[in-house]
C-alpha cells in the first residue's frame, strides 16, 4: 500500500504512465479531477484553479484572491485522497504537500524535447518553431511557480525517488518500474506515516477553512490538535482568535484549537 506521485512536463506520457499504473495496482489514479472537486467544493472557477498550478507568479497576482488560496484549496482536495491510501497522482503539485512521508513515491517522467516538440505540432498543427516556444514557456511557467511558493525547482531530480526517461524506457516498461519500486518495504504504509498524512490532511482543510479571512496564516495538526499561527497586532487580535478558534473547530476532525498570535514571526 502506497502513494504514488508522478510529475512530469507537457506530452511526456506522464499521465498515460499513471493511469496504467492505477489500473494495475488497483489504485485510485487522480489528475484533473482534483481541480474539478476543489472548484466545485470552495466554489472557485475551475480556470482559476487551473491557472493556480499552471502559471507564473506575475500572472496569479493579477487575481482579487491571492495565489495562497487557490494552493490550499487543491492541497485540501490532494490529501483528502491521500490519507485513503492507494492512490496515484499525476499532477505538478502533489509531491510538495507529502515531503518527509515515507509511504510516498515520487515518480518524476522525463521525455526528449524533440518528442514533445512533435507531438505538440501534431496535436495543434502548428509549426516546430511555434510547438518549441510553446513548451519552452510552459516549462518556465511551472518552474517560476515552485520555485515562487516553495523555494523548489520541479527539474531537481534529488526530490525524486525515481527518475524515467521515456524514450528506451517505454510506457510499459515504465510501469513496471513504478509498480516494483512501490512493492518495496520502504513505500509500505505505516501507522506512524499514516498519521502523518492524516494530520497533514486536517491542518489543509483547516487552514482553506480560514484563508479568506487570513490568508497567512500556518496551520499544523497531531492527533485532532490543531495549532494555528497568525500574526495580527491591535485591538483585533481577541475577536480574530475566537472567529478562527469557532471556524476551525466546525471542520470535521478537530478536536481542539490552539490559536497563536506573533505579531510580525508567524513562523515562530
Amino acid at each position: 500500500m502506497a502513494i504514488i506521485t508522478i510529475s512530469r512536463g507537457s506530452y511526456s506520457k506522464g499521465k498515460e504512465v499513471a493511469e496504467k499504473v492505477g489500473e494495475k495496482l488497483g489504485y485510485e489514479c487522480l489528475s484533473r479531477d482534483v481541480l474539478l472537486e476543489a472548484s466545485e467544493r470552495f466554489n472557485i472557477p475551475e480556470v482559476k484553479l487551473v491557472r493556480a498550478i499552471h502559471d507564473a507568479p506575475s500572472v496569479l497576482g493579477r487575481f482579487a484572491y491571492g495565489k495562497e488560496k487557490y494552493v490550499s484549496f487543491i492541497e485540501a482536495a490532494i490529501l483528502r485522497h491521500f490519507k485513503k491510501d492507494n492512490v496515484v497522482y499525476c499532477g505538478l503539485a502533489g509531491h510538495f504537500f507529502v515531503r518527509g512521508v515515507s509511504h510516498v513515491l515520487k515518480v518524476r517522467i522525463l521525455a526528449d524535447f524533440e518528442d514533445r516538440v512533435r507531438l505538440e505540432m501534431e496535436r495543434e498543427g502548428i509549426s516546430e518553431k511555434e510547438a518549441a516556444h510553446i513548451l519552452k514557456k510552459d516549462d518556465e511557467e511551472r518552474r517560476k511557480w515552485s520555485m515562487h511558493l516553495y523555494g523548489i525547482d520541479t527539474w531537481d531530480p534529488t526530490l525524486y525517488d525515481l527518475v524515467i526517461h521515456i524514450k528506451k524506457i517505454n510506457v510499459d516498461a515504465a510501469v513496471d518500474m513504478i509498480c516494483n519500486t512501490a512493492a518495496l518495504d520502504a513505500f509500505k504504509t505505516t501507522p506512524e506515516s499514516q498519521k502523518m498524512i492524516e494530520d497533514l490532511a486536517l491542518a489543509a482543510e483547516v487552514r482553506a477553512a480560514i484563508i479568506d479571512m487570513k490568508p497567512d496564516v500556518r496551520v499544523s495538526a497531531s492527533d485532532g490538535k490543531v495549532i494555528i499561527k497568525t500574526a495580527e497586532i491591535g485591538s483585533k487580535e481577541i475577536a480574530l482568535e475566537k472567529e478562527l478558534r469557532k471556524i476551525a473547530m466546525a471542520v470535521s476532525g478537530v478536536k481542539d484549537v490552539e490559536v497563536a498570535v506573533r505579531p510580525k514571526d508567524i513562523a515562530a
